[in-house]
């Protein structure tokens, strides 16, 4: 039996993981998920070592992690199947919010899947904008769509690839394969306080919302499920004349 992993960013009582993890259990029977104990946004794929992680087991193969949501991987992987067979598939989301532009960057959701990839495990990344048209039908159409991806996975799952898949406020939608746009997020920084050598930031949430035709905020906007495929190689060759003139 297929066995899927379930891991968020926004935290292990989030309606989008509530959602995800339904549709996950339409697919099979031995789903497990872990997630952080609280919100974890712009974590990124970051871990934690060399500090403790407190991990509650919530039952029904439901655990907490007080760290960040690649801990949720790592945790389960180095902890959880130590002994036993790894997951099949890891699902992240599905974030409160799409994760457009450098967000495929600084997402916990995406940070998620990527370090899903380190340990060979195809990977999912699931966004929503916020506050979607959400219906009961929702987790039939994600379990649907996943079971098809994972039938289709010799086509996508190259090794240190995943996907992120931004969903529109509506479902079903037709799916487009964007451009990665350039919103950018932290433009601005204001000023809490200020004394003798020390002064205190703070950037603010929020971002232009800026698009291009073609490019994740053009397309969802527009009512389409978006895709890209992403890889963690960033490996760029210098050329030789430089080298040599070093």
């Amino acid at each position: 039996m297929m066995r899927i992993l379930v891991c968020n960013d926004d935290g292990i009582d989030a309606p989008g993981l509530r959602l995800l993890e339904g549709a996950a259990r339409r697919i099979s029977d031995d789903v497990w998920v872990v997630a952080p104990d609280g919100k974890r946004t712009a974590a990124s794929a970051s871990i934690t070592v060399g500090r403790p992680l407190a991990m509650e087991h919530l039952g029904d193969n439901r655990f907490s992690c007080s760290g960040t949501p690649a801990d949720c991987v790592v945790t389960a992987m180095t902890w959880l199947f130590k002994d036993g067979r790894r997951p099949d598939l890891v699902l992240a989301g599905i974030n409160d919010g799409r994760n457009a532009a450098e967000d495929i960057i600084y997402s916990g959701t995406l940070g998620i899947a990527r370090e899903a990839t380190f340990w060979g495990i195809p990977a999912i990344g699931f966004s929503r904008v916020k506050n979607p048209d959400s219906r009961p039908e929702d987790a039939d159409f994600l379990a649907r769509f996943v079971h098809l991806f994972w039938k289709m996975r010799e086509a996508w799952a190259l090794e240190g690839h995943w996907l992120s898949i931004n969903l529109p406020a509506a479902l079903p939608a037709q799916l487009a394969q964007p451009k990665i746009g350039r919103d950018k997020i932290g433009t601005t920084a204001q000023v809490l306080s200020e004394e003798e050598g020390k002064t205190v930031l703070i950037v603010p949430r929020g971002r232009a919302h800026a698009s291009a035709p073609g490019d994740e905020n053009d397309l969802i906007d527009r009512g389409y499920i978006c895709i890209n495929r992403l890889n963690w190689f960033g490996e760029t060759p210098l050329g030789r004349d430089l080298l040599d003139a070093l």
